[in-house]
């Protein structure tokens, strides 16, 4: 990673979104380089990896001093968090996990092509992935295994597509999902981190979702004791129709617990 570019950018690229939760909590938001509102570096200036991104990740929480959280983990967030979590791990205070995979046996039937792209970073094996950069394949993941398509906002899909659009990012998700493989030996470190320490564990998970189904979500039963499931009636994007419900959920949780964060 280029140390010149995270010192200096950071601010720009971290823009961490700030609210209070209920006025108990204080959420910081992130986006990952490359995502969202984040700047999107050139590939001779930042390799994009699940290792870089929680090296930002890490940085962040030395500027804002954090020296406890709970870790609110989804799809890529979960590796990231994971990856952080057992760097600093008497810094996690807690976790709340929404279709977030930590389990060999949690990547199914969608992962098959992914899998083979790993073995052969092939033009025809690249073929077979690059339409999950698409429009189409954007709105299935919000749409895929929700039973009522009213309480989508189609504003969420078009907004990430239009990141998923600007010039290169296509080579950027390419990258990532690639090195999505890097995790997957990380896997008995992330659940010896769950078994070691116990941390409060909230998972709430849409229990419809076909990119993250909720074997993954029953596997975390075998290393975390302290732990409370709910399943929702959902697809991957559980927050989208469900997000009020889950809020509720993550208050008595944690309200329940006394949790110290600071």
């Amino acid at each position: 990673m280029d140390k010149r570019f995270s010192i200096e950018k950071l601010a720009a690229v971290m823009r961490p979104c700030f609210c209070c939760f209920a006025g108990k909590f204080h959420v910081i938001a992130p986006d990952y380089i490359g995502y969202g509102h984040s700047s999107m570096p050139a590939h001779d200036t930042f390799s994009y990896t699940f290792e870089n991104q929680t090296n930002f990740i890490e940085e962040l929480t030395k500027r804002l001093n954090l020296r406890r959280y709970i870790l609110y983990v989804m799809d890529y967030g979960a590796p990231i968090g994971y990856r952080l979590a057992i760097r600093h791990p008497e810094r996690v205070a807690g976790l709340i996990i929404q279709n977030g995979n930590a389990y060999e046996g949690g990547l199914l039937k969608f992962w098959d092509p992914i899998k083979e792209y790993w073995k052969d970073r092939s033009a025809e094996n690249e073929a077979k992935v690059v339409f999950l950069v698409s429009l189409d394949a954007t709105k299935w993941q919000y749409q895929n295994g929700v039973g009522d398509l009213s309480l989508l906002d189609p504003t969420a899909w078009t907004m990430d597509q239009h990141g998923l659009d600007r010039p290169g990012n296509g080579s950027v998700q390419l990258d990532m999902l690639y090195d999505y493989r890097t995790n997957v030996p990380l896997y008995p470190q992330f659940q010896e981190f769950f078994r070691k320490y116990q941390p409060p564990t909230l998972i709430l998970w849409g229990k419809n979702d076909f990119i993250f189904p909720p074997d993954g979500a029953e596997l975390y039963k075998k290393d975390l004791s302290n732990l409370e499931m709910h399943m929702f009636d959902t697809g991957h994007f559980a927050l989208e129709t469900h997000g009020g419900e889950m809020a509720e959920r993550i208050l008595e949780f944690f309200a329940l617990r006394d949790t110290d964060v600071s």
